[in-house]
C-alpha cells in the first residue's frame, strides 16, 4: 500500500481524532495506550491543518483566477462565547 492511499481524507481524520480525543478524555485507558493514542491524534491533527491550508490556497487562486479579486485572509467570526451582558 503507498503513502498516498494511507493517507485518510479530512473527514475521516477528523471522526479518528474526535474518538482518540474521547477515549483520553474517558481516563480509563492505560498509560502507554494514551501516549500512543496522543501521538497519533498529534499525527492526525497536523494532517488536518496541512489540508485545510491546501483548501485556502486553492479558494485563493480560485479568487484571484475569477477576474482580479481582492484577496484577504480568512477571518471567522467571534461567536458568542456566553458573555451575557
Amino acid at each position: 500500500m503507498s503513502n498516498q492511499e494511507a493517507t485518510p481524507s479530512f473527514e475521516q481524520a477528523m471522526d479518528q481524532l474526535e474518538r482518540i480525543v474521547a477515549q483520553l478524555e474517558s481516563g480509563d485507558i492505560p498509560l502507554e495506550k494514551a501516549i500512543e493514542l496522543f501521538q497519533e491524534g498529534t499525527k492526525l491533527s497536523q494532517l488536518c491543518g496541512q489540508k485545510l491550508e491546501q483548501v485556502e490556497r486553492k479558494i485563493e487562486i480560485l479568487l484571484e483566477e475569477e477576474g482580479g479579486l481582492t484577496k484577504k485572509p480568512f477571518q471567522p467570526q467571534e461567536t458568542d462565547k456566553g458573555d451575557n451582558r
